[in-house]
């Protein structure tokens, strides 16, 4: 078993080299009440002006986010940070940048209370679905409370478990198939442990396990002061939730202010900010076609509703 000795936050520390793990190929969920959540997941009755639903910060067409550095909200309100993507969520230790919801139902809560999201209130979004015929028969053949705040963030939460995409190529390879990624994804992958990238970038979902200080080695200048905002702790200024990588080809742009558009930008940004070390644009380019292979199977899922 190799070791890695690394820094997080300014501590030293010891980690496996053999951390990434591949995405089970199913997850075990209720799915009707994963259905009656992906029928709310694209209702925009969830937002006060009825105009914005979770899949328009959400696109499952284009990586699981909106493309945009920052998202737009009703009455297109400008939003203050990225959007992450919503496939593979559910492997994440908290959801937000900053990590205030511990899971996917809090964070249903989150994103419609947020006025700069949908503006709206879980109690006013029952009352809406209570006069909805068909959501009314749904929600009172799922729960015994019928339609309830809790019981919407529940069948959206049950639908984004959901949004998994295993059988990346990089998983293939992971489960023993060693030509399922190429000889430059395999060198990035020899230099993603070696440079120190899987210190944070670890696990199922390659990162969205901890939370680290974005600028470690380089001021990061952002706007947004993290965890700082819950906290009110000084040392948790600048401290986000680790992103995921996975899919994260599909996922531009980059940051949680989306400051950079291109991988290969990305990539060079983080040995600045993150590892304090160079690499050349050689070694840069190798990693990129690592991460290209995380891209996983879109599940059947996420196709559009009818």
């Amino acid at each position: 078993m190799r070791w890695l000795v690394g820094a997080i936050m300014g501590g030293v520390v010891l980690l496996c080299a053999d951390m990434l793990k591949p995405i089970p190929l199913n997850s075990g969920v209720n799915w009707r009440k994963a259905a009656l959540g992906k029928r709310l997941f694209h209702d925009p009755i969830l937002s006060k002006d009825n105009t914005v639903s979770c899949a328009s910060c959400h696109d499952l067409q284009r990586g699981g986010d909106d493309g945009l550095p920052v998202s737009i909200g009703i009455g297109g309100a400008v939003g203050d940070i990225n959007a992450p993507t919503v496939y593979n969520a559910v492997f994440n230790f908290r959801q937000f940048w900053d990590g205030r919801a511990k899971d996917l139902a809090e964070q249903v809560y989150g994103s419609v209370e947020n006025p700069m999201e949908m503006g709206e209130s879980m109690e006013h979004v029952a009352k809406k679905l209570q006069q909805n015929i068909w959501y009314a028969k749904e929600f009172s053949q799922l729960y015994e409370d019928g339609v309830a705040p809790a019981n919407i963030a529940n069948a959206i939460a049950a639908y984004e478990r959901t949004l998994i995409t295993p059988n990346a190529p990089f998983d293939q390879y992971l489960r023993g198939d060693e030509d399922a990624i190429s000889p430059e994804a395999k060198r990035g992958y020899a230099l993603f442990q070696y440079k120190g990238c899987i210190i944070c970038h670890n696990g199922v979902n390659v990162g969205g396990n901890l939370y680290n200080k974005f600028g470690i080695y380089k001021a990061s200048k952002s706007r947004d002061l993290g965890r700082y905002h819950i906290t009110k702790k000084e040392s948790d200024k600048y401290v986000f939730k680790v992103p995921s990588l996975r899919n994260v080809s599909l996922t531009s742009p980059y940051m949680h202010d989306g400051r950079v558009t291109t991988l290969f930008d990305a990539v060079k940004l983080m040995t600045e900010y993150q590892l304090g070390r160079f690499m050349s644009d050689a070694e840069i380019e190798d990693i990129v076609s690592f991460l290209q292979s995380l891209e996983g199977e879109v599940p059947i899922t996420a196709k559009v509703l009818p």
